[in-house]
């Protein structure tokens, strides 16, 4: 199963069209997982015209029509019995990866969004947090990003990050914070 992640797309104040390159990995993905911050219905419903199924949250700056539609949280089955739970804001960095796991007890892999940072962390047992940066408002980082997940029914998952910049290479590996 591939699976397409992005966040923090703050639609329309950061445009009203995702990066080309995005939208060809959303449209090559089995599911899309946002994790807040779309800001408006026609956001949501681009997003869902991409074709394969949607699983997103609400984020602190989505208008009241998405944050009536969707959930603060989210889970969903991957393929060999994993779980993947989507959250907006992950909260601090210090103790994000224990904080999660300990919100999302049955998951294997947390995503979430609100920084705009693109990070990754793994425990020793493999339990792992991903933000995916945003594809289209980058704050402070140098690049936009979003990560793609892939995640086959035997073995490891396999996450890659996105440059959109870069028409959709890999984001080097200097930009993808690691923290515990």
């Amino acid at each position: 199963m591939r699976i397409a992640i992005l966040g923090d797309t703050h639609f329309p104040r950061r445009g009203a069209t995702l990066p080309a390159a995005c939208v060809a990995e959303c449209r090559a993905a089995d599911l899309i997982v946002h994790t807040g911050d779309l800001a408006d219905m026609a956001a949501l419903s681009g997003l869902r015209a991409l074709g394969p199924d949607v699983v997103a949250v609400t984020g602190n700056a989505d208008d009241a029509r998405v944050a009536k539609e969707l959930p603060a949280t989210a889970e969903c089955e991957l393929p060999g019995g994993r779980r993947l739970g989507v959250v907006h804001n992950g909260g601090p960095e210090a103790g994000r990866l224990e904080r999660l796991r300990k919100r999302f007890p049955g998951c294997d892999i947390v995503v979430f969004g609100h920084s705009h940072i693109p990070l990754m962390a793994v425990a020793a047992d493999g339990f792992m947090i991903i933000n995916p940066g945003s594809a289209t408002d980058r704050r402070r980082q140098p690049r936009h990003s979003m990560a793609v997940l892939t995640a086959p029914a035997r073995g490891a998952m396999r996450v890659r990050f996105v440059d959109l910049d870069a028409g959709g290479g890999d984001l080097p590996p200097e930009l993808v914070r690691e923290a515990a």
